[in-house]
């Protein structure tokens, strides 16, 4: 009996080691953000985090409105730019899993039979994999002065896929399909369209049903027109392109129509939500794991980082804290970034409700980073209280069992 009751307090000690560490992590963690916050002249924050033992929680610094002084919430949402390509990116690999698309096929397969397909550059060498990886040739159609006065021009325009990859059909391409790398959202516009004509259904819903739904990430929701619940003021500066304004909502409503990044993003969300999507995400519980070597197999992308690679939807950042997988994200108004790191298990999530850079005081991939060096100290400091006093019981178990023992014998 003596036991029982020394295993219930030691559970019961265990439990009490737990709570408390998470509560330190988080006070940690909220200095941590307040610190950055005071530094920077930006107007507010969310972060979360997904530790390994399935745990995960979000904090909030900041204001979500200048002008109201309203203080943001972790349950505020933002947009999260290209880090939606992962949601397009783990549809794909679900459908490439199923034999609905070769990794390696041409997309002349599925789209050679579009009108424009034959003026789209390269278009004949392009394979999935390439746009999955940004290796294809195609530029980015976002970021041409065509297509920003004409979104400007036309706020409420609902634009189909085709449009948007209208702006470079005819072009030469930097380079042959597979031989260079460009981050381009077009990649990407052309996977959903592929996706959509491999299934029969509108991306949004296919990605609900096999991904967000079944990993149930219900404060991540699609980006589909210029209303949109629970969507925080976001602030893109003096110059901004897109829309000519900084304040992104005029009355709740978007000064354009965010539903054209689509595939090339078309989410937003919480950090916190983004947090337990990139564990969930790199340690293949959103498609079959056996496809997460390749996943992971980047290629060099030099212009997001020296050392920098990209696999199919993912950043491979090598940090202090060893190699992180993620996405960051870029929409006007808002910055987003995750990282997975697979050495800890713990995935760490960033967003902010501007995107004027320089506000920031620092890139969000070095916010997540130190953010992972505050978590990695600790939690390693109370694993190895709990693993220390794990043994300290044992012995003491196994002592008053054998003493126990001994008394029943003699």
């Amino acid at each position: 009996m003596r036991v029982k009751t020394i295993l219930f307090f030691a559970i019961c000690l265990l439990s009490a080691v737990a709570a408390h560490a998470q509560t330190a992590l988080k006070t940690e963690l909220q200095a941590k953000l307040d610190e950055w916050h005071k530094a920077g002249t930006f107007p507010g924050a969310t972060f979360g985090v997904a530790l390994a033992n399935g745990e995960s929680f979000g904090l909030a610094v900041g204001v979500s409105d200048r002008t109201t002084k309203t203080p943001m919430k972790p349950t505020h949402r933002m947009a999260a730019g290209s880090v939606g390509k992962t949601f397009a990116a783990a549809t794909a690999l679900q459908l490439i899993k199923e034999g609905k698309i070769g990794l390696d096929d041409k997309i002349e397969k599925y789209l050679g039979r579009e009108p424009w397909f034959a003026r789209l550059p390269n278009a004949k060498d392009i394979t999935v994999r390439q746009l999955m990886n940004h290796t294809s040739g195609l530029v980015r159609y976002e970021f041409k002065d065509t297509f920003t006065k004409d979104l400007t021009a036309n706020p409420d325009k609902v634009w189909k896929p085709a449009e948007l990859v209208a702006y470079l059909l005819d072009e030469k391409a930097p380079f042959e399909a597979g031989k260079g790398w460009d981050y381009s959202d077009t990649n990407y516009i052309v996977l959903g369209m592929i996706i959509e004509r491999v299934t029969g259904r509108k991306f949004y819903d296919e990605a609900n049903r096999r991904v967000l739904k079944p990993l149930k990430l219900t404060d991540t929701i699609p980006q589909d027109g210029p209303r949109l619940p629970r969507l925080v003021q976001g602030y893109a500066g003096p110059n901004n392109p897109f829309g000519g304004t900084d304040e992104m909502l005029v009355n709740g409503k978007f000064a354009i129509n965010p539903q054209f990044e689509w595939t090339g993003g078309g989410y937003i969300s919480t950090a916190h939500d983004l947090a337990r999507w990139a564990k969930m995400l790199y340690e293949g519980k959103a498609f079959s794991p056996d496809l997460l070597p390749q996943v992971v197999d980047g290629v060099a992308a030099p212009m997001l980082g020296r050392e920098t690679k990209y696999g199919l939807g993912v950043i491979i950042r090598k940090t202090s804290v060893g190699t992180a997988y993620g996405h960051s994200g870029f929409f006007p108004g808002y910055m987003t970034d995750m990282m997975y790191f697979p050495e800890h298990k713990i995935a760490v999530a960033v967003q902010v409700n501007t995107s004027v850079g320089r506000s920031l005081g620092k890139p969000l991939s070095r916010v997540l980073v130190e953010a992972m060096e505050v978590i990695h100290a600790t939690t390693s400091h109370e694993e190895k209280f709990a693993a220390d006093y794990r043994r300290y019981f044992l012995n003491q178990s196994s002592v008053r069992v054998h003493a126990s023992f001994a008394a029943s014998s003699s």
